[in-house]
């Protein structure tokens, strides 16, 4: 064989970084072994992975059309050594999920995996749905929880659960003494809104149907804790999942506005690459999730 899995580690570590000596940080090497690595595999085959910008290293189209294969020979090869170590144990586990998923179920999700499984570690990496499901595209995670509904041919997309959305304002709005409310009012108001990208903005948008286009998005923010002070601020209305906002509801500084003539429920998804091997790991994951 003309390539070694650790020319491939360093390979697909320096496109993730686009800078060698994070690279070799992340692989726990020396910058010049990393360095040596990655040209010996460029020259053994005669070409070039990388443009080289300054100090960065960018994919060509050559490095992106090796990138996924790369990676997912590395994930089979890491899946084979787990196994061979012993079948039963969950080893590292990858984990993505979006902000909603992340802040609100996957930190006691986790505790109580990493509890019930003594051997297991558990990475948790927390973004929108976008950048989740870039990563799990990549191999760089080995699943991912989301928000947001995706098509792509790489990707397995699963049911895991039912999730709501819920408008709100704060107590001192003019919508906050209404019963429930129309279209009109919520034409009438300001709205602070999660980012493009986000599950819960796609699920916000569908919601919205018919009106949107002529919603008045006066902020769009990817935090929730930040929609929610901005709103608690009086600079608008807000629509977030449920499960972010019991605490707020509960001591009054935001109350939930009855819009039930819209549809605001949402489900959650699991995410898998199709050609990942689907671990005992993942699939003790995916079982602890589904019975959580």
């Amino acid at each position: 064989m003309r390539f070694t899995l650790k020319q491939l580690q360093v390979f697909l570590a320096v496109a993730s970084h686009e800078n060698v000596s994070l690279a070799a940080d992340e692989l726990a090497m020396s910058q010049s072994a990393a360095s040596t690595a990655l040209k010996e595999l460029e020259h053994r085959f005669g070409i070039r992975l990388f443009d080289r910008i300054g100090k960065r290293l960018q994919l060509n189209p050559e490095g992106v059309a090796l990138r996924s294969r790369a990676a997912a020979l590395i994930s089979r090869a890491q899946e084979l050594e787990n196994s061979l170590i012993d079948h039963s144990e969950i080893g590292e586990l990858k984990v993505g999920a979006t902000l909603t998923i992340g802040n609100y179920l996957a930190i006691g999700i986790m505790a109580a995996f990493m509890q019930e499984h003594a051997d297991a570690r558990v990475r948790l990496n927390v973004e929108n749905t976008a950048a989740i499901a870039a990563k799990v595209r990549n191999f760089e995670l080995d699943i991912g929880l989301i928000e947001g509904e995706l098509q792509e041919p790489d990707l397995e997309v699963s049911f895991w659960r039912e999730d709501e959305l819920a408008l709100f304002c704060a107590p001192d709005h003019p919508l906050a003494g209404k019963g429930k409310i129309d279209d009109e009012d919520l034409l009438s108001a300001d709205w602070i809104v999660r980012e493009k990208g986000s599950g819960t903005r796609q699920a916000f948008d569908r919601a919205m149907s018919g009106i949107l286009s002529n919603l008045k998005l006066r902020l769009e923010l990817q935090h929730t804790e930040g929609i929610k002070r901005a709103v608690e601020a009086g600079l608008g209305i807000g629509c977030l999942s449920k499960l972010t906002l019991s605490e707020a509801f509960n001591r009054g500084s935001l109350v939930p506005l009855a819009c039930p003539h819209r549809n605001l429920s949402r489900k959650f998804y699991f995410i898998l690459h199709r050609q990942k091997f689907l671990s005992h790991g993942v699939r003790s994951w995916m079982e602890h999730c589904k019975n959580t």
